[in-house]
């Protein structure tokens, strides 16, 4: 006749009356994965590069290529990695009516907006998660951070300088800068992301080698 649980625990210890790992009603150990074996966090992460990645062919390859459409095949100023003159805004003002203008500002104020504020977060999670080290984080933390800014501060310049009444030299200046900016920080951000995988992945100690099964 087998022995309860309590009579076992009573001869060989409080250890002897727990069921054994991985029979029904067992407690999980330390390394056992658990119902939380999926971190909320990375899907947190993949859900915002899908959502990053379908928003940034929305409004850079879509929206903005039709756009062109209405201003004599001239590219939107937002798609311009390496910059403009003031030649080519001057241009796209004299092309574009106040309906086409007015689309251009409204997808400034919609995907324009909602791209780089869930990149900037998508990001910023991805560096969170896999850097230990406070400062290396905040270094790469920058990037993305101020690609928001240069983001959303491009929208207004582009606005102001296709739609002031008389466009300036000093307002194409700053739209051209804030554009070549916001690509080159795109980048940094995009290598940021590298970074932070490539620094947790090299140091994470090695695993323990499994013992032989004698």
């Amino acid at each position: 006749m087998g022995k309860s649980a309590a009579q076992r625990a009573a001869k060989h210890g409080p250890q002897a009356g727990l069921p054994r790992p991985g029979t029904p009603g067992a407690p999980a150990g330390p390394g056992t994965p658990g119902p939380q074996g999926k971190s909320s966090p990375g899907l947190v992460v993949i859900a915002g590069v899908v959502t990053t990645l379908f928003l940034f062919w929305y409004l850079h390859l879509l929206v903005l290529g039709q756009l062109t459409q209405l201003a004599d095949g001239l590219a939107m100023p937002d798609s311009m990695v390496f910059g403009y003159g003031e030649d080519h805004l001057s241009a796209l003002r004299a092309a574009m009516d106040a309906d086409a203008l007015g689309q251009l500002s409204y997808v400034h104020k919609t995907a324009g907006v909602l791209f780089p504020l869930i990149f900037g977060l998508t990001w910023l999670l991805i560096i969170g998660l896999n850097t230990q080290r406070r400062t290396l984080r905040w270094v790469l933390f920058s990037a993305p951070i101020l690609f928001v800014v240069a983001d959303l501060w491009e929208n207004i310049a582009i606005d102001n300088a296709l739609g002031a009444a008389e466009l300036s030299g000093g307002d194409a200046a700053l739209a051209c800068t804030l554009t070549v900016s916001r690509w080159i920080l795109l980048a940094l951000s995009l290598a940021a992301s590298v970074v932070a995988v490539f620094t947790r992945r090299v140091g994470r100690p090695p695993e323990p080698l499994a013992k032989d099964e004698g």
